[in-house]
């Protein structure tokens, strides 16, 4: 009898279709020792249904199952990550708007700003994914995003410069817990040729959010000087009183992971059916953190060049989290309206090509998740040269400002990248996960202040030099990793075939 960790490995095997000379067997099904358990398909068939949406060649229990999955999941995980966004990039918004010239604010104290809610993420984000693998996250994840929403509505009442940086160390420190958090709730429940359009659609939700600031913030300015305050205090105030519904409908439908989900909403037999989905995948189920665990996970090429890689996307894209496109609208003398208005023009289209990266990678690549960081590090490559240049035509500097963006889309086929790579290993998973995470803003921590200096805007030519380089960096990295798995799965697929 084939041992767990054989078990596991085929599974990998079988589901890298990138690597797997397997085929589709559209006859292939298994089933679970319960009988009412519905069979499910060992590879996934693949007609041209699956091109627009991947339930759609799955049997009707199976699709009932899922569409009941993304109901909550992607409902809870987008409507958290966008509260979260919202509340992480308000006070870009709220310092354009007006905070700058109430509170006196001068030099680099909004870089000073970005960077305290940055530490405050770094310290968070491991610790976090790891008790993630002992506690609920049903309970964890909406605790925390109720902490940072009661934080936010906080902001409104500041007058110092200090106290924002307070304020912004605690709300980091919250919400470092969601991202790499639902990620990894994300990567256990989906199979592969379903995971990155779930990750690229929870990612999409943070673009969202940034939309959205800006039309908030058109909106209430209108409300400056109600009730005694000012248009972006009420940014906060509205802020908070969007995000603390959301936050607390956590502790009612998030389903935890599925060995021990006891969401109401899910039959045991559709539990029963996820558990097999995950067997299947070779995605193992929670285990301990011991001397062994940690010596595998860290003599590993995973963690050090999974992590690379997302250093490289979060620090080559959105401009080190400064307002570059408002700020230079701002310096080109447009109204507060229109500063806020068109870099929502960028965000949309970054969710657009964030659904472009998730569906090419799932159907047109077949599970291949580096072409599209491929051609995101192009663009950027192409835009941040003609920025350094500055000195362009108006039409083509609005146009890189535009589609500056969109290499924000492919953070989810990262993290589904870095799910099918450590399926075997739920321990890994989970830290590797964070530490991807982590490690990109501890990096986000110190770059901006020496690149992207609020006083060398909105002509950030450092900041634009750079970002040709890591976007370089990150096409390497892809390629790197993608040698890296070949040559692991067909070890893997040699060690199976001598069992």
């Amino acid at each position: 009898m084939a041992t767990q960790g054989s078990s596991i490995a085929k599974g990998a095997i079988e589901n890298d279709a990138e690597v797997s000379s397997l085929g589709p067997d559209k006859s292939g099904f298994s089933s679970s020792n319960e009988e009412s358990t519905p069979p499910v398909a060992i590879v996934p068939e693949r007609t041209w249904k699956s091109y627009v949406w991947d339930t759609f060649d799955k049997s009707p229990e199976e699709r009932y199952f899922l569409f009941k999955l993304d109901g909550v999941i992607l409902t809870f995980a987008s409507l958290g990550y966008f509260i979260k966004y919202l509340d992480q990039v308000n006070v870009n918004s709220a310092f354009v708007s007006g905070m700058k010239e109430d509170l006196g604010l001068y030099g680099n104290q909004l870089n000073y700003m970005v960077t305290c809610w940055t530490v405050g993420y770094v310290i968070g984000e491991i610790p976090s994914n790891m008790l993630l693998t002992k506690i609920r996250p049903s309970i964890w994840i909406p605790a925390c995003e109720v902490v940072w929403s009661v934080l936010t509505i906080l902001l409104a009442k500041c007058h110092t410069a200090n106290q924002i940086y307070a304020l912004r160390f605690f709300i980091g420190l919250a919400e470092s817990a969601f991202y790499p958090g639902m990620q990894y709730v994300i990567g256990s429940w989906y199979r592969k040729d379903e995971l990155a359009k779930r990750s690229c659609i929870f990612h999409a939700s943070g673009s969202i959010g940034t939309m959205f600031s800006g039309y908030l913030m058109s909106a209430v300015y209108n409300l400056d000087s109600t009730s005694g305050f000012h248009g972006w205090q009420w940014l906060f105030i509205i802020n908070t009183v969007i995000s603390l519904p959301i936050a607390i409908a956590g502790f009612f439908f998030m389903p935890d992971v599925p060995e021990i989900t006891r969401a109401w909403w899910l039959t045991k037999d559709e539990i029963a059916l996820a558990k097999k989905r995950m067997e299947l995948e070779g995605r193992a189920n929670r285990g301990t953190y011991n001397k062994a665990k940690f010596h595998k996970i860290f003599t590993s090429w995973h963690i050090y060049a999974l992590t690379l890689l997302y250093i490289f996307f979060n620090n080559g894209s959105g401009y080190g989290s400064q307002p570059a496109f408002a700020l230079w609208l701002k310096s080109e003398g447009y109204s507060v309206t229109a500063i806020n208005s068109y870099p929502t023009i960028a965000s949309a289209l970054a969710v657009i090509f964030t659904f472009i990266y998730a569906w090419t990678s799932d159907t047109i690549f077949r599970g291949a998740r580096w072409p599209p960081m491929v051609f995101s590090g192009v663009v950027n490559i192409i835009t941040n040269v003609s920025l350094a240049v500055w000195d362009i035509p108006l039409g083509w500097k609005w146009t890189c400002y535009l589609i500056g963006l969109i290499g924000g889309g492919i953070s989810g086929l990262t993290f589904a990248w870095a799910h099918e790579i450590c399926s075997d290993d739920n321990e890994e998973r989970a830290l590797v996960v964070a530490s991807m995470n982590q490690m990109a803003y501890v990096v986000q921590a110190w770059l901006p202040l020496l690149i992207w200096q609020q006083v060398e805007s909105p002509q950030y030519r450092k900041g634009f030099i750079t970002m040709v380089f890591v976007a370089t960096a990150l096409i390497i990295s892809a390629f790197t990793i993608r040698y890296l798995h070949h040559r692991e799965v067909a070890k893997k697929r040699q060690e199976a075939s001598i069992e």
